[in-house]
């Protein structure tokens, strides 16, 4: 047997050892298993663990979340009362990279039984979910990563939806989602462990530590964020691991030697997402091609560093928090960034990596990049390491209102994400507001995650509207902010709009035939204006003068039957609280 292996199994009564740590972490364990550890560590660790029920799958599984803490602080108002940090981690959203669960029990047996960590359950609550997309989980098979060096078998990537769920933390369509989203609003965790295995390249470092804030973010939580990564990387080399902070994927996927960049991704994804809920996020990615065992180990170090500085820090990292909360609530009126881009700097790093060459491939036309892992190298290679914000947005001064026909599933979605928003009982004649209308609009060409997105061009206008009873009221004056504009701007990359829910407002429903419109346009060009405005379209747009349909819409446009509701986000803005 491993090192590894002899090390979970001494400190493992036979009632609670896993299926990894019983077979060599040759295999992992169904979740069977994880039903019968709910009935088993309370048992064992009577008021210091609990085993709940948050959810069910569309498959009909029970979703399972553990809680510990050696003075009973179990609930999240037991937490809240005594000023307790709570650090949530979560393995197998993924279902396939599933080192998180098998290392989340190992670390929370050893922890309860006092093997590691003295003193950090009277500290830290620890909450965590075994399996994140439990559908996904149970459908095991040998050969669905086969990039991956064990377990023998192991689940599906996505959920019986066939949703990658970690796409879905902004738009939270599925009901597994839904269900994590009400569980961590629920607990509002200090720091959120997301628990994965890379795809990609063959190189030396077996773990990546991505964590936010530290690149964005508010302040002080940055800096604290910086400290944190970097005594966890300084401890992981000592325990002999190579770690990166970064996601070690190349700019140019068959050439290793383009490097790679460390940026923020968009909130659909749980690193591009927890910041904007001003809450520390670290997204764990171990090596595909490392051992399961070694696999495992990394992901127990990690869990066990961020729990033992988090006993330390936490109150310091609740304080950060909480601060940046009620900034939040001042920001209205304010400039908020929404998305980031690395920018021109570089900095050159040593990567460790493998012998490699790349030769034209017969096959597939392209490069055939084949790597020998029995000769080490060290790429000099150059690393993105800056951001800058590339969507930076004025909030409104008041907040958001959305119109009957959207009210209620936006409502539900805005608490699902910890918001607070209100229906109005009275109409709003004549309301003064902003208005999005797009003026262009790209539909990506194949779904995504089962929807249709969409990029809008336009701006926002001052207008007046007769809105009625019924309409939501979103205020701004609530924390977090940046997500919520993240939401509800329509030019966000994650924003409801963006994701396609409003894309029903951007079909033309209502025409002139174009023997009406071509006599529709021959009396408009009676007017100067217009006539000038339609020789300065056919001159700039090439497009457009040749297209007979567009040319005769530039017309029917203008027309009192046009539908000024045609492109018209039902997401407005307003100034003052209704």
């Amino acid at each position: 047997m491993t090192p590894f292996v002899l090390m979970a199994l001494a400190a493992a009564p036979p009632s609670l050892a896993t299926v990894a740590e019983q077979t060599g972490f040759a295999r992992t364990g169904r979740a069977a298993e994880v039903e019968s550890l709910c009935a088993a560590l309370p048992r064992r660790y009577p008021g210091q663990v609990k085993c709940e029920a948050f959810g069910t799958t569309p498959e009909g599984r029970t979703m399972r979340v553990f809680i510990a803490s050696a003075d009973g602080a179990l609930s999240p108002e037991a937490a809240a009362k005594k000023g307790r940090p709570v650090v949530f981690f979560e393995g197998g959203i993924h279902a396939g990279e599933i080192d998180g669960k098998d290392a989340g029990f190992w670390v929370l047996r050893d922890l309860l039984d006092g093997k590691v960590g003295p003193g950090v359950l009277g500290a830290v609550t620890l909450v965590f979910v075994p399996i994140f997309n439990l559908d996904g989980h149970e459908r095991f098979g040998a050969h669905h990563r086969p990039n991956q060096v064990g377990p023998e078998q192991m689940g599906w990537r996505v959920t019986s939806g066939n949703l990658n769920l970690n796409r879905d933390w902004a738009k939270a369509e599925a009901p597994e989602m839904q269900a994590m989203l009400a569980l961590l609003t629920r607990w509002d965790p200090i720091f959120v462990g997301d628990l994965h295995v890379t795809d990609g390249a063959k190189f030396q470092h077996d773990v990546s530590l991505l964590l936010e804030p530290q690149l964005v973010g508010p302040e002080p939580m940055r800096a604290q964020g910086v400290a944190l990564e970097h005594v966890l990387l300084t401890e992981l080399t000592s325990q002999g691991h190579l770690p990166l902070d970064f996601y070690p994927s190349f700019e140019k996927d068959d050439d290793p030697l383009s490097g790679f960049a460390h940026g923020v991704p968009p909130p659909r994804l749980s690193n591009g997402y927890w910041h904007l809920r001003n809450r520390f996020n670290m997204l764990v990615e171990t090596h595909s091609w490392k051992t399961y065992a070694q696999r495992v180990k990394a992901t127990y170090d990690v869990m066990l560093g961020v729990l033992t500085h988090a006993a330390v820090d936490g109150g310091a990292w609740l304080k950060a928090a909480h601060q940046a909360d009620q900034a939040d609530v001042k920001r209205g009126g304010q400039p908020v960034a929404l998305a980031w881009d690395n920018d021109q700097h570089r900095v050159t790093i040593d990567f460790l990596g493998y012998a490699f060459t790349r030769t034209a491939s017969q096959v597939s036309g392209g490069q055939w990049l084949r790597y020998d892992d029995t000769r080490p190298q060290v790429w000099k290679v150059p690393l993105a390491d800056q951001v800058v914000p590339v969507l930076q947005l004025t909030a409104p001064k008041a907040g958001y209102l959305v119109p009957p026909p959207h009210a209620l599933w936006v409502a539900q979605k805005l608490k699902l994400h910890g918001f607070t928003s209100r229906t109005l009982a009275a109409p709003l004649p004549g309301a003064s507001l902003q208005t999005f209308r797009a003026v262009d609009t790209k539909f990506r060409p194949a779904p995504y995650e089962g929807r249709q997105m969409v990029t809008v061009t336009g701006e926002w206008k001052n207008e007046q509207r007769d809105l009625p009873a019924g309409t939501l009221f979103v205020p701004i004056a609530q924390p977090h902010v940046a997500l919520l504009m993240s939401l509800l701007e329509p030019t966000a990359p994650d924003s409801f709009t963006a994701w396609g829910f409003f894309n029903a407002h951007f079909e033309q429903k209502e025409y002139l035939e174009d023997y009406v419109a071509e006599e529709v346009a021959r009396a408009a060009l009676a007017d100067p204006q217009v006539q000038a405005a339609f020789e300065a379209r056919l001159k700039a747009d090439p497009e457009f003068a040749k297209s007979p349909a567009a040319r005769l819409r530039f017309f029917a446009s203008r027309h009192p039957s046009w539908d000024e509701r045609f492109n018209l986000i039902p997401v407005f803005r307003v100034d003052e609280v209704p």
